[in-house]
Parts: C-alpha cells; structure tokens; sequence
C-alpha cells in the first residue's frame, strides 16, 4: 500500500501536492470567512459601487487558486449585496475562479496526469468519456459533475484541466453547473441578512429560533440532496452512453 501511494506521488509530483492543498485549505478557511462575516461585510461596505466588482475579482483569484471555497464566499455575496447583485457577484467570481484554476492546474500537471492515466486502462475509459466525444458531450458531463454540492471547486479544476479538458469547455460548464447550487446559497444568505442580524452567530441565536434554523438546515440538505441525485443519475446515463457508443472520433 505505501509503494503505490509513493509511485503515485512520483508519477503526479507537483499536482499531488496541489491536490493535497487544495482539498485541506478550503475546507479550513471557509470556516474563518463565514466566522468572520461581519468583518467582510463592513469592508465591502467601505468600496462603495465599486464593491461587487472586487468581491467578484476577490472571489475569482481566491477560488481559482484554492485558498476559499465558492459556498464561504456565495454566502457573503448574498448576505452583503443582496439576492440580485449578490448571485451575479458570484457566479462573475466562481468563472473566473474556474478559469483561473484551469489555468493554474494546467501549468502545474504539465502532462504528467494524461501520461498516468495513459497507463490505466479504467482510467482511460473514464478520460475517453469525459473528453473523447466532442464539445457537447463533454460539456454535458462537466456541467453534471459540477452541479452536486459535494463537487470540491478546487480539485474539480485540478481533475478537468489535468484530463485535457478545453478550457471554453471547462468555464461553461461551470456556470451552469454550479448556477443551482449557488443560487440556493445566496437566496439563503440575503434572506438571513434582511432579517437584521449582524452576523451569522447573531442570527442563530437572536433570530428566528432553534426549529426554524433547523427546518431551513434540513429544507437546505434536501434541496441540495435532490439536485445531487439527478445530476448522479443523468451523470451515470451519460457516461455508459459514452463509453458503450462504438462510433469513432
């Protein structure tokens, strides 16, 4: 078991270790960022109009190169500018993130990712259904694999620009694949925001009570649970489809 985590590492090198970071600090300092919500949003507060714009370019550099998770950084947008200006805030940082992170992961793997997956039949198969079949379907699988909450931003850049993803591919298929998700989030936080509360520790425990923070905890959970399972079905439809279709390309 450890010689083949060690042939692993050796055959990944940098984006590995890429790998490592990317899913450890955005799962850390999401946290930070929501606890600290209050702060955030008196600083914004200070930009003026020009606030959504570096939130958004603020958003895009920090997702893109796995420092925050999009979910912190949707949460401040529609708690600071509102469900409106807050969701088209998000969805500019998340894209740029994407491309930003494209590009990054791409730089970072060089090639040697394809030449690992080259040397796996399985992995081939899976690479060949991803991106073997042309602009759509390939854009159909991105976009399905985006849409579950639990598709980790950073790593999921990681995995498509070290697989050969195009990048016009790669950005498109982000903002429509996370749109739902973070609609949902922004919507949350805006309506969290107008009910007065300075802060997220303030609306838990001055707002609106224990069971109605846990209905909405468990509305949220079985919003996200249902977009998951049609995106896993259609996901898993998509993908036989690809790797049964005998036409060549």
């Amino acid at each position: 078991m450890k010689d083949a985590i060690r042939s692993t590492a050796r055959v990944l090198g940098p984006a590995g270790v890429l790998a490592v970071l990317w899913l450890v600090a955005p799962a850390l300092l999401g946290f930070v960022l929501v606890a600290n919500l209050s702060a955030a949003s008196d600083w914004l507060g200070t930009l003026g109009a020009a606030a959504p714009f570096v939130f958004a370019l603020i958003f895009a550099v920090t997702s893109g190169l796995g420092i925050l998770p999009t979910y912190a950084q949707a949460v401040v947008a529609g708690w600071v500018f509102g469900s409106t200006v807050g969701l088209v805030a998000a969805l500019g940082g998340f894209v740029g993130g994407a491309i930003i992170g494209w590009a990054v992961a791409r730089l970072v793997s060089s090639r040697r990712v394809e030449d690992a997956i080259e040397r796996h039949p399985k992995a081939r198969v899976i690479r060949k259904a991803l991106v073997g079949r042309g602009f759509w379907p390939t854009l159909g699988i991105v976009t399905l694999i985006r849409i579950p909450p639990n598709s980790p931003f950073a790593l999921t850049n990681l995995a498509f620009a070290a697989c050969g993803v195009p990048l016009l591919t790669h950005s498109i298929g982000a903002a429509i694949g996370m749109s739902p998700r973070t609609a949902v989030i922004v919507l949350l936080s805006a309506a969290a925001a107008a009910s007065g509360a300075k802060d997220l520790q303030t609306f838990i425990v001055d707002g609106p009570g224990t069971w109605v923070l846990v209905g909405g905890v468990a509305t949220l959970i079985v919003v996200f649970g249902i977009i998951t399972f049609i995106a896993e079905r259609a996901l898993a439809k998509a993908t036989e489809t690809n790797r049964t279709d005998p036409t060549p390309k």
